[in-house]
């Protein structure tokens, strides 16, 4: 067959070809499994059962072997299993090699082809070379700026116009670090310490880090849109939605970060909401809302069910872990004539550490004070239920069930609001929280405070506000009040310490709005996601001064990169507040001479400017006095450079305005 013939029989055959059988096909897909448990003939069912469970969901085994004993009939404790392909079976070798089905038995399992890489070890060992070293980048080095500058992350255009922008936000103008076209195809995210940068690919995850922004891992998983960082970085959980990659696509996957090995997959169902798993403070748990009204808590790093078994809770609708303990908090609602119910799970032990019964309840939200001494449940509480439906109802008022974590048999207090709810935040350092509630487009803004050993306490209400966004400093103390989308964009700047409005200004079409981690600065942006026109972002100061207005078309996303965790004790940060006075004379001398320092050098670059303008004129002036000659011939002779050259041809023509005419009466007395 000629080369032509060939190229076009594979081109009409090429579907069917692809199925050619190879000479490796249904060996490198078998595995066998040793050390599983002999039993009689009549229990194998049972086996293949279990057998079918454990090793079935990496995909589908086509045929299964479980030789047995003439003598005694058990089986001889290993079987060979065939997937579907090689990479099912890969995948089940690494995922269930040393896995421990009973107290007596824990399987090894290899791929069929290794034996025969076993069989040919040569007799003659031959350490491996060494290889070169090669530092790692240092991941933190942006924690050790000498004027503690934050870095940003710019993602703006579309398609295959992607940019990726890395800035820091020095003064008096931020400096460009990094850019690169195409870094992502979607959108970027930052891990929760600001170690990593994560970009989204057709075939998967890849993670950024150092000073050159270099790949440090690499995760595939094809069509993922959405990831979760473990809150101490060392997991990370990749999900796609789609379903038509095939079904042999995994769906979630577990994965850990440093060494990049798949932990674990699942295949949730398709109205699964994000995130399906959720992280405990320390990377020990995770935990999911199954199907069946039950809660699965999974341990790290084995990531199987603790204590094998998953914790049954009837009419399950949401959980959130503390956010510096291992207890879970969830509600359940009212079932005919039991109350609905938030409980506290404390975790591993399962003890419940805490019952509130709750009645009418249309719906809950569960919110964690950020350093964990207070939970606040907000509850919507209808009068009455209208019949035929169960979705709607009457006479709705708000509740905010405020638990004292630490406090003893953690009491717990209720705050009472009848007027529609529209946002609620904690004070991330503090213990103040705040309430957007009344009828838009004015709403009233109240401030509560809750100390130990006493109620919530109304500190402040702002009335006629124009908001439906509340946004605390990282730091606390500070809030910007914000009406995103339908309101326009209006901004307003809160010191809460003594409630004073520090400046009422607006963003028009503000979409977005992002503290820096330090609580210097906020961002307020206009998304292309959100609309089309007026895209970009301006940086403020936390009082509420303008610093920068930046217009950018196709302008997507605005990430501040995150910082870790102080280092220093509540004492020490107490110290340097008390002490601020002597430690902000520096800062102002360095501020100056900063300022200085921009100012001579503006000063430079316009003089510069100006010497090119001068140069550029010179020039030109040349130019035209040389080709005068050449313009007199062009024009008869007649000099036309000045206005008076040509008396002759100049018409004179004299118009008069009527302005205006006035009567002014004079008394003659």
């Amino acid at each position: 067959m000629n080369t032509y013939l060939y190229h076009k029989f594979t081109e009409l055959l090429g579907d069917i070809l692809k199925q050619k059988p190879s000479e490796t096909d249904g060996v490198e897909s078998v595995i066998v499994v040793d050390n599983v448990p002999r039993v009689e003939p009549d229990k194998l069912e049972k086996l293949q059962s279990v057998i079918s469970k454990v090793l079935g969901k990496f995909g589908p085994i086509v045929n299964q072997f479980y030789p047995m004993n003439e003598t005694d009939g058990k089986t001889k404790g290993y079987i060979f299993l065939e997937y579907n392909n090689h990479l099912n079976a890969l995948t089940a070798v690494k995922s269930t090699n040393n896995y421990k089905i009973d107290k007596s038995h824990t399987f090894k399992v290899n791929l069929f082809t290794d034996f025969k890489k076993f069989e040919d070890i040569p007799e003659n060992w031959e350490p491996p070379k060494a290889q070169p070293f090669k530092a790692a980048s240092d991941l933190h080095y942006h924690l050790l700026e000498p004027d503690a500058y934050d870095q940003f992350c710019v993602l703006c255009g579309n398609g295959a116009g992607v940019s990726v922008q890395i800035w820091q936000n020095s003064a008096p103008e931020p400096t460009l670090l990094e850019e690169r076209n195409r870094w992502t195809e979607t959108y970027v995210k930052w891990s929760p310490l600001g170690t990593y940068l994560s970009t989204f690919h057709k075939l998967g995850v890849a993670l950024w880090g150092g000073p050159q922004f270099t790949q440090q891992a690499r995760f595939s998983q094809r069509g993922v849109e959405c990831i979760d960082f473990s809150p101490c970085e060392r997991y990370l959980v990749t999900y796609t939605p789609r379903t038509d990659l095939g079904q042999d696509q995994k769906r979630l996957v577990i994965w850990d970060i440093l060494s990049g090995q798949e932990k674990r997959s699942f295949f949730p169902d398709g109205s699964s909401v994000w995130p399906i798993f959720r992280w405990s403070h320390d990377d020990k748990y995770l935990a999911r809302m199954g199907t069946e009204d039950v809660l699965s808590v999974y341990e790290t790093p084995s990531f199987g069910l603790l204590d094998k078994k998953s914790i049954k809770i009837p009419g399950i609708r949401d959980f959130s872990w503390s956010p510096t303990d291992n207890v879970l908090a969830y509600w359940v609602p009212e079932d005919k004539d039991v109350p609905a119910r938030v409980t506290l799970l404390e975790i591993p032990n399962r003890n419940e550490i805490r019952n509130k019964n709750l009645f009418n309840v249309a719906d809950c939200k569960i919110f964690w004070q950020k350093s964990g001494d207070y939970l606040c449940v907000k509850v919507d509480r209808f009068a009455k239920r209208k019949e035929k439906t169960e979705q709607k109802y009457t006479g709705m008022s708000y509740n905010f069930e405020i638990f004292h974590m630490r406090e003893k048999q953690i009491p717990v207090d209720s705050v009472e609001i009848k007027e529609p709810i529209h946002a609620f935040a904690w004070e991330p350092v503090g213990s103040k929280f705040a309430i957007i509630h009344g009828e838009i487009p004015t709403v009233n803004v109240s401030f509560y405070e809750v100390r130990y050993g006493h109620q919530p306490a109304l500190l402040k209400r702002l009335e006629k506000k124009a908001c439906n966004h509340l946004f605390w400093s990282p730091s606390g103390q500070f809030i910007v009040l914000a009406g995103l989308t339908t309101m326009a964009g209006a901004l307003e700047f809160i010191d809460t310490n003594d409630f004073t409005i520090m400046n009422s200004t607006d963003h028009y079409q503000t979409s977005d709005v992002e503290w820096d981690p330090t609580g210097r600065y906020v961002v307020t942006a206009v998304s292309s996601w959100k609309t089309s026109v007026d895209n970009g972002y301006w940086i403020w100061t936390f009082q509420g001064r303008i610093l920068k207005r930046v217009n950018l078309n196709a302008f997507n996303q605005l990430l501040w990169r995150p910082r870790p965790p102080t280092l220093l004790t509540a004492e020490q940060i107490k110290e340097i507040k008390k002490n601020l006075k002597k430690y902000s004379a520096q800062f102002e001398s360095k501020d100056r001479m900063r300022l200085t320092r921009a100012s001579k050098e503006l000063i430079e670059k316009r003089c510069l400017l100006m010497k090119a303008f001068e140069e550029y004129r010179t020039k030109r002036i040349e130019e035209w006095n040389n080709q005068k000659k050449r313009r007199l011939e062009l024009r008869c002779n007649i000099d036309t450079d000045e206005l008076d050259s040509d008396s002759k041809n100049v018409e004179e023509e004299v118009v008069e305005f009527f302005v205006k005419e006035e009567t002014f009466v004079i008394d003659d007395k």
